[in-house]
Parts: C-alpha cells; sequence; structure tokens
C-alpha cells in the first residue's frame, strides 16, 4: 500500500486538475453562448439564400452559363478539413481528421494514388493531426480564430471560388463539425463545388407548399454571377460558425466529464488515505501492545 506522504500529494495534484477543468469549463460555457447566437442568428439567411440557389440553378437554361456547375470529367479533387487551433475538445478535431483521412484514402483513393487530391486544413489542429496520417497538407490558415469576420473567412472561400473557376479543381469537399447543442456535434461532409442542386421535383413542392417563386431582373445570368459566389461565402462563412459552436460545445462537455472523473478519482484517493491511515495507526498499537507485553514477559 502506498505510504500516506505520496497519496497525500497525488490527491492535491488531483484537485489543482480539477480547478483547472473546472474553470476551462465556464470559460467554454461563455464562450459557447456568444458562439450558439452567432450560428442561430446566420442559420436563417443562410437557409433562405441556399433556397434562392437552389431555384436560381435549377432554372438556368443550358444556354447560360453556370462556371460553378459540375463538370463532365473530374481531375483533380480538394478537401478542405476545418479544425481548432487548440484541443482538450474531445473527438472534435479526431472525428475531422478521421474522416477527412478515410475521403483521402478510400473515397477518392484513386486520385490520391496519381496525386490528384490536395487537402488545406482550417486550424493548426488539422495540420498536425494530417500529418501524423501521412497526408500533406498544401495550404493552411491558422490565423483564422484570431481576428474572426465575414470578411476574413471571405478570402479562403475567395481563393476556393478562384481554384475551381479556374479549373485547378474540379471538386471541393468540406469537412467540419456542425453544431447541434453543447453535447451533440454532428460530422458533416459537404460537397462545396460543384453547387448540388436539390432534385427540382422538391423544389416545385416547396414552391407549391409556400407559394414561392422568383422573377429575375435585370437577368438569370447577372443574378447567378452574383447570387452563386455570395451564397457560397454565406455556406462557408457558416460552416466556421458551426465549427467554432461546436468546439467551444466539445470543450465544455469533455472539460465537465474531467471534472465529475477529477471528483471521483478524489473520493476514492481519500478512502485510500484513510485506509493507510488507519493500517498504520493499527500498525503502531499492535506494536505497543507487542512491546508491553513482552516487558511484562
Amino acid at each position: 500500500m502506498a505510504n500516506l506522504k505520496d497519496i497525500r500529494i497525488r490527491i492535491a495534484s488531483v484537485k489543482s486538475t480539477q480547478q483547472v477543468t473546472s474553470a476551462m469549463k465556464m470559460v467554454s460555457a461563455a464562450k459557447l453562448r456568444k458562439a450558439q447566437d452567432a450560428i442561430v442568428q446566420m442559420r436563417p439567411y443562410a437557409d433562405k439564400l441556399d433556397e434562392i440557389l437552389n431555384s436560381l440553378s435549377s432554372n438556368l437554361d443550358a444556354s447560360i452559363e453556370n462556371k460553378y456547375a459540375a463538370r463532365k470529367n473530374t481531375e483533380r479533387i480538394l478537401i478542405v478539413a476545418i479544425t481548432s487551433n487548440r484541443g482538450l475538445c474531445g473527438g472534435f478535431n479526431s472525428n475531422v481528421i478521421k474522416k477527412t483521412t478515410e475521403l483521402y484514402s478510400q473515397t477518392f483513393k484513386e486520385y490520391s494514388q496519381m496525386g490528384k487530391v490536395d487537402v488545406f486544413a482550417v486550424g493548426k489542429k488539422g495540420v498536425d493531426g494530417l500529418k501524423t496520417k501521412g497526408i500533406k497538407v498544401t495550404k493552411s490558415f491558422l490565423d483564422i480564430y484570431d481576428n474572426l469576420s465575414f470578411t476574413a473567412v471571405t478570402e479562403i472561400t475567395q481563393s476556393l471560388l478562384q481554384g475551381y473557376t479556374s479549373g485547378l479543381y474540379d471538386h471541393i469537399e468540406l469537412v467540419y463539425n456542425e453544431f447541434k447543442n453543447a453535447a451533440v456535434q454532428n460530422l458533416v461532409s459537404l460537397q462545396f463545388l460543384p453547387v448540388k442542386i436539390k432534385d427540382s421535383s422538391d423544389i416545385q413542392k416547396r414552391k407549391s407548399k409556400f407559394g414561392t417563386d422568383y422573377i429575375y431582373e435585370p437577368s438569370m445570368q447577372e443574378i447567378a454571377d452574383e447570387v452563386i459566389p455570395q451564397s457560397l461565402k454565406i455556406q462557408f462563412y457558416k460552416a466556421i460558425l458551426d465549427s467554432i459552436a461546436s468546439e467551444h460545445g466539445a470543450r465544455m462537455t469533455a472539460m465537465h466529464k474531467a471534472t465529475d472523473n477529477a471528483t471521483l478519482l478524489i473520493r476514492e484517493l481519500k478512502l485510500k488515505y484513510n485506509q493507510a491511515r488507519q493500517a498504520a495507526i493499527t500498525n503502531e498499537i499492535l506494536e505497543i501492545v507487542s512491546g508491553a507485553n513482552a516487558l511484562r514477559n
């Protein structure tokens, strides 16, 4: 059995860790409220713009140029993994890394074997995790969270749009965590480009249900050139906000569990300490009694 001093030192160490995890939980809870408000306010706008985008894209005539539409032949693929710069958030980052690795080595295996798959990483943990998996990160964005804004995120989105319209990439996939609530984050693998159009029958059903239709002015081509890239920028910004809210939710949950585990461990160590202390006292009593008996004899 460990001596009393070692157990006391361990109890003090676990208590110190418990204080840290409890503080991190409260900090993450405060940040989560702000991040949750941001994504909740963004979703209605993003969903409505996505609805307009789908209606617009489904009505584009073949004669009208749509540079964001699917191409006949897919030559090069880009995967964008959105993670965080910090850890201690459970499986938040590892899930994105695992999914990205799966896309790279299984889903797009033929292209990756030919060296036709590039990977961009948003967040330091994504860069580090993918490197350990043997996946080369072509480009990384590590400072995006330092001063997050729509303008800063748009610069990343613009590079993705330029890569697609210039023909450098024929398919762009986003991998990130979608925020559901503080305890649940859904891992999402989303086709960013080409623009994925919903089934026209679904669009018509929605129009008949809500009576929604659009008159395009000045022309469908001009609107397509303006709305589609704007919608994609909003979609990418929404993915970043989802990821941030998911990160804080995952970290708050992880720190809550760590604090509870520390509480249980402290309870077990105190029980162990009392048992060791009782055993030491019993041994001392036995030694005293044995000594007294020896002197009497």
